[in-house]
């Protein structure tokens, strides 16, 4: 089968997808699991979520700052992220909490019984029981945060990419009122993450009011722009120097990464022109 992707307006592209795993309709969104050039790839509504090649990437670039950046890394809260990578990495840099929240039961199982990466099917049955120290939680992302009343030292918003001129569930997390939910839950030294959109020009609005209201939000917003990937990821703090701070912290991180190296913090955190102006 082919699945048509859009990335702008008047742009797609077509991902070849062969051996179909999954083809189905959950409550909330159509999912598909098959092999691709990339390896098993995930895609929600005809759009990739992620794939074998180029999931580690992705989730570095989303969770590694915000490592750095936090003043301690023990309760982690993390929204959607299906595939239950974000929450291994927050593990393994030494969180003893992993509140993970889905809206999607189904699709999460699903990704846990198909792709190759994130929850294997017998870690999400320990994690949907809390047994261990991730905890998987079926909820609405803003009525878990609206109602709760733990703090977390870093809270991770992993969404598919907002969609403009359409009254999709998720565009709500990506507003000023959730953002600032979300800064609310934070310990003192806390971080929020986000997966901010995407810098290329044909397709940076979404990016351009995520960090317009990331600096609403926050005193010192931090970009970082994925330098193998297409897409760019946010961070709120409050530091005075940010950048300078993850730097200074990344030889003492627990967990090493594959796909970002000290000169990447530096050379990944300029934002586009078109941010700064």
């Amino acid at each position: 089968m082919n699945i048509t992707e859009p990335v702008g307006a008047g742009l797609t592209r077509v991902w070849q997808v062969s051996d179909v795993l999954v083809d189905t309709r959950t409550e909330y969104q159509h999912l598909v699991i098959g092999k691709t050039a990339q390896g098993i790839s995930l895609f929600c509504d005809d759009e990739r979520q992620s794939t074998e090649l180029s999931q580690l990437v992705y989730h570095e670039a989303l969770l590694v700052p915000a490592l750095l950046l936090a003043a301690e890394v023990n309760r982690v809260l993390v929204v959607g992220s299906s595939e239950g990578v974000a929450s291994q990495l927050a593990v393994q840099a030494g969180a003893s909490v992993v509140d993970h929240v889905d809206i999607d039961a189904q699709a999460v199982r699903l990704c846990a019984h198909h792709l190759p990466y994130g929850y294997s099917a017998k870690e999400l049955a320990a994690a949907e029981r809390g047994d261990g120290a991730i905890r998987v939680h079926y909820a609405d992302g803003w009525e878990f945060i609206r109602s709760a009343t733990e703090k977390y030292d870093i809270v991770v918003v992993d969404l598919p990419d907002e969609q403009d001129g359409t009254d999709a569930q998720h565009n709500r997390l990506y507003g000023t009122d959730f953002l600032r939910l979300c800064r609310n839950l934070l310990t003192p030294g806390g971080v929020v993450a986000y997966q901010g959109g995407c810098p290329t020009l044909w397709r940076n609005s979404t990016l351009v009011k995520c960090w317009q209201r990331f600096t609403e939000t926050f005193a010192a917003p931090v970009y970082f722009g994925s330098d193998e990937h297409e897409w760019a990821f946010l961070f709120g703090t409050g530091l005075d120097a940010p950048v300078d701070t993850m730097v200074r912290r990344w030889a003492n991180l627990p967990y090493r990464p594959e796909t970002i190296d000290e000169p990447t913090l530096r050379g990944a955190t300029v934002p586009p022109l078109s941010l700064r102006r």
